[in-house]
């Protein structure tokens, strides 16, 4: 399992525009660099990200070879009720990984 860091507010304000800012912790290798002996590391990349506001897509993203190592997203969605915010990173050689945070919205 990767190393996260995720920033969102636990409550915000019906209707209010809130930010979610995420890192994984990730050594995103593109397949093209040699180790010290020439030989070629293998491709190891995050390939998508999604997050999920009760279940409904409000924020994704597709990566490739070109985005640094431990990789950060930040993006904004409106606060329209209470529930979870679903984060999922998948990636290759069956990578996948997925954090749940709770928003509480108040009137």
């Amino acid at each position: 399992m990767a190393r996260t860091l995720i920033n969102a507010p636990k409550t915000a304000k019906r209707g209010e525009v809130i930010e979610i800012r995420a890192t994984i912790g990730h050594p995103m290798e593109t397949g093209f660099r040699p180790d010290e002996s020439g030989k070629i590391l293998p491709r190891n990349i995050i390939k998508k990200f999604s997050c999920r506001y009760n279940g409904e897509l409000v924020f994704s993203a597709e990566m490739f070879s070109a985005v640094s190592a431990n990789p950060y997203l930040a993006f904004h969605t409106r606060a329209t009720e209470s529930g979870t915010l679903t984060l999922t990173w998948e990636g290759d050689n069956g990578f996948s990984q997925t954090e749940t945070i709770s928003l509480s919205v108040v009137a």
